[in-house]
């Protein structure tokens, strides 16, 4: 008797993939460019929740699970990010599989966590669980059911773990739908000759044409792989959200929302000034992200964090609880150990002197720990500074609000 697959989209998705491998971007040797903190744990628990996330038990390696790992783009950041990891990466397509081994093996990564690449459903990884994270970008929405997706990751969160997922939107994806549906209708097929005629559409419709305009000012580019064209236009199963209905979704499973992972998207300073901002910031968050909704059509898709419960939340205006906090300095930057830096974010930041001094500090109280990504200083009242207890204060917060500096609890309750 042949069993049925966990997902009724699974067989033509999975076909869909073996044949455009996806995301398309290049292998390459050495590790990937640059850095994405929302690939990095203790950057996202830290952007979350504003601390570190506890201490493991010692020797319990953190433990990831890549849900839709497709070639290993993801994954390979995951390794090289989160140093001595276990991570367990798993796809429904074995074509994408083999590319992600091959760039795994390639960058190193595998060399740099315990990377173990399956072929299997995120519906069916019972006993594979708890893990500290989950990261599952692009993937519940090519589901059937993505309602049965999200339960199924949700089971195998850790207590305090979080959950990071990235979702299509309904808005920015107007022009996307249109061309989907027009290919659809003209029967092109979901393969080489799919692609072929999909491509043609773009250079026959007439150049004032918005479908064709929004195509060449916004995709073009990141569908010049024709993988990334295909997964775009030519999917066979595909659901988007708008903000009530993602919210909707995030309550089908009894999780708890967590934050934006891309913060600044949804903050209405970026659409408004004056006295329109000052009544935009006078609503509600979620009245407040509606408003951006409504304001942004560009948006096209939802980056986020769930967790199970809401997490405990550090604002650190409490100067007992941050003086008795341990740090450790944020792996996601460039340029350190100098002031001229790239942030998370990969946007200038200038230290101030003060800034690299309390984080060398750091680091250098820090170093003594066996595993030197994983120690955390003394506590920062405790630091060989010499300074004046206001003026380690307000460095310390400034470090924060850069997220250069990423702090745990100590032995007093954060605010």
């Amino acid at each position: 008797m042949t069993q049925s697959p966990a997902d009724a989209a699974t067989p033509v998705v999975s076909a869909f993939y073996d044949r455009f491998p996806y995301p398309g971007d290049p292998l390459q040797d050495g590790p990937p460019p640059g850095y994405n903190w929302r690939w990095c744990v203790d950057t996202a628990y830290a952007a979350s929740t504003g601390a570190l996330p506890p201490q493991r038990s010692e020797g319990r390696p953190l433990r990831i699970l890549d849900a839709g790992c497709g070639t290993g783009v993801s994954t390979d950041y995951l390794a090289h990010l989160n140093p001595g990891a276990e991570i367990l990466a798993v796809d429904i397509s074995p074509g994408t599989l083999e590319v992600a081994r091959e760039r795994l093996r390639r960058s190193g990564g595998d060399r740099q966590a315990s990377v173990r690449i399956e072929n299997r459903s995120l519906l069916e990884l019972q006993g594979e669980g708890p893990f500290d994270y989950i990261n599952s970008v692009g993937v519940l929405h090519h589901l059937r059911e993505p309602e049965a997706g999200l339960r199924a990751l949700a089971a195998l969160l850790a207590p305090g773990a979080l959950l990071h997922l990235f979702l299509y939107a309904d808005g920015g994806r107007w022009e996307i739908h249109r061309s989907q549906r027009a290919l659809t209708a003209l029967g092109v097929g979901s393969g080489a000759e799919g692609l072929r005629l999909g491509r043609q559409l773009f250079t026959e419709l007439p150049g004032h044409n918005r479908l064709r305009r929004h195509h060449e000012q916004r995709w073009a580019i990141d569908c010049a792989a024709d993988a990334n064209f295909a997964d775009m236009y030519l999917h066979p199963q595909e659901t988007s959200y708008n903000l009530e209905r993602l919210f909707a979704f995030v309550a089908s499973a009894h999780l708890h929302f967590a934050g934006f992972s891309n913060p600044q998207v949804w903050d209405p300073a970026r659409l408004l000034g004056g006295e329109l901002l000052e009544r935009a910031r006078a609503l509600p968050p979620r009245q407040q992200w509606q408003l951006v909704e409504d304001l942004d059509p560009d948006i096209s898709h939802f980056e986020f964090f769930l967790s199970q419960g809401e997490p405990a939340r550090h604002n650190w205006s409490d100067d007992g609880a941050l003086l008795a906090a341990r740090g450790r300095r944020n792996r996601c930057l460039w340029g350190w150990p100098g002031t001229a830096l790239l942030d998370s974010d990969m946007a200038p930041l200038d230290l101030s002197a003060d800034g690299q001094a309390l984080l060398q500090a750091v680091e250098a109280s820090g170093a003594a720990g066996q595993q030197a990504d994983e120690a955390l200083s003394r506590p920062l009242g405790e630091l060989p500074l010499d300074w004046e207890q206001a003026r380690l204060l307000e460095t310390a917060r400034t470090l924060l609000r850069q997220q250069v500096l990423l702090l745990q609890a100590g032995t007093c309750n954060a605010a």
